[in-house]
């Protein structure tokens, strides 16, 4: 019998959570998260992590289950991922992946490759230009060499840039060519499923989750991490929604201008994120425009899966 599994993507905001729940319950499956900021215990509010509630609904996998600290990877995702897709396989249940971000749903379906090597001497290069002159060097020079993966990263992944730049410099092709040419041998289909809103629509869902995370007591987690000991350095911070609000705590700026950030920076990455998805003409995308929709499409998809 072949292996099918569920993948939901689309932008933040779009409602992939209550599709994936929903077609993980009609179809007597598990979720599994591929968003890479939900993976990290004590995000909560800033992640719109499944509540206990909805997580109670169908079993979720890969969500609250590191420390905020952890130095998690893209590439130990996919190994983690695919493990536990093949235990669900095992117990005749289905895996829906569910999550926006392009990375890491392209290693769960294409995977991702590792044939070129690391050079110690370059990164250390590399890491020393990043320290003297900061992100937007280092993203600059990718800009020059490698135009297309500049384009999907932001200064702040500097690890991606720096890995960009390595496979450029012992190869001499862009990172995204090995990307396109890798192929992985994998006894699973996958199916993809893409929420769709009318612009103006998802801008406002966006700005109405950045209203209720405030008042749902982001500031306070925020310092609650801090409490706990860690630092505001350490990457899975790195996030809009707690970035800027990072500078409030540190009277750099008002409340009320962090919170437009974060809309402002949230519509951004949804603009991104639907950049990233739009490439792939695999994804089967649903126009939706209410929670009535999502759950439409679920039951449709239930049917014909």
């Amino acid at each position: 019998m072949e292996k099918v599994a569920l993948v939901v993507v689309g932008p933040t905001c779009s409602g992939k959570t209550t599709l994936g729940i929903e077609l993980a319950r009609l179809v007597g499956g598990e979720v599994i998260s591929a968003d890479s900021r939900q993976f990290y215990k004590f995000l909560d509010i800033g992640t719109a992590k499944p509540t206990e509630e909805e997580q109670a609904i169908v079993k979720h996998h890969l969500v609250d289950f590191i420390e905020p600290d952890v130095d998690y990877n893209v590439s130990r995702f996919e190994d983690d991922a695919l493990i536990i897709a093949q235990k669900l396989f095992s117990e005749n249940k289905i895996p829906v992946f569910v999550g926006g971000s392009g990375l890491y749903i392209q290693a769960i379906v294409d995977g991702l490759f590792t044939e070129i090597e690391t050079d110690m001497e370059y990164r250390d290069y590399l890491m020393a230009l990043r320290e003297k002159f900061g992100n937007s060097h280092i993203h600059g020079i990718l800009k020059e060499v490698d135009s297309v993966s500049a384009e999907k990263m932001l200064p702040q992944n500097w690890k991606r840039i720096m890995r960009a730049l390595e496979v450029y410099h012992i190869s001499g092709e862009p990172i995204w060519k090995f990307h396109e040419s890798h192929k992985r041998e994998i006894d699973i289909k996958f199916i993809q499923y893409g929420l769709e809103w009318d612009r103006k629509v998802l801008y406002e869902n966006i700005d109405n989750r950045v209203e209720e995370m405030i008042e749902a007591g982001l500031v306070d987690e925020i310092k609650q991490i801090f409490k706990m000991g860690y630092s505001k350095s350490i990457n899975s911070l790195n996030t809009v929604g707690y970035k800027e609000l990072i500078s409030f705590l540190e009277d750099e700026i008002s409340l009320e201008r962090a919170v437009e950030l974060i809309k402002r920076n949230t519509r951004r990455y949804a603009k991104r994120q639907m950049t990233w998805f739009r490439k792939d003409d695999r994804i089967n995308w649903l126009k939706v425009g209410s929670r009535k929709d999502i759950l439409k499409s679920a039951a449709k998809i239930a049917t014909e899966f």
